[in-house]
């Protein structure tokens, strides 16, 4: 087995992207979006504003919504990505995938693959019971004891970090609501 390589401006480092380990050397300031685009082919993410503002890039990182134009791969040997292409496939795709097609929850298409991996992490995140900025107090208090409710505004709220510039606002979030029924 190799021992990792290390210089003054890189490093090699394994990242397990939809269940496959990736052994990748990458320049320091690399981005996980980066070494995802360029260096293992998995273009579904998207590099929109490269600033963590458009959600373009999401990913989800051990289960949770991550902007990969803002994590330093080196920073994450070892961790767990799940991307766009991660979610399903051709024959079984992710129900949020079908509901995105059947809802034309997508215009140019740009935005998709992080808007599909936010959902999915979203609808994680209000199943453990998670509260949102919107989260009125009853709810709230019986988020504790279990989900929280996606109304359509929760979901419009949960899903603000990601920026649609065709505006298909609202058929995102009836792709989302559907799923949730």
């Amino acid at each position: 087995m190799n021992s990792p390589q290390r210089t003054a401006t890189s490093s090699t480092l394994t990242l397990h992207v939809n269940g496959t380990p990736y052994t990748v050397t990458a320049d320091h300031r690399a981005t996980v979006l980066d070494v995802l685009r360029e260096q293992l082919g998995l273009t579904g993410s998207k590099k929109g504003c490269d600033h963590g503002q458009c959600g373009a890039c999401t990913v989800l990182l051990e289960g949770r919504r991550a902007n990969s134009c803002l994590l330093l791969a080196v920073a994450h040997d070892g961790a767990s990505f799940t991307t766009v292409e991660g979610l399903g496939d051709e024959e079984k795709p992710h129900p949020l995938q079908e509901a995105f097609v059947e809802r034309d929850s997508f215009q140019c298409g740009y935005c998709t693959s992080g808007q599909l991996c936010s959902a999915v992490g979203m609808l994680a995140e209000a199943s453990a019971g998670h509260p949102s900025h919107v989260t009125a107090r009853p709810a709230l208090e019986r988020a504790a004891a279990g989900p929280a409710e996606l109304t359509r505004e929760e979901i419009r709220e949960r899903m603000s970090g990601n920026i649609c510039r065709c505006g298909a606002y609202p058929h995102i979030v009836d792709a989302i609501e559907d799923v949730t029924l």
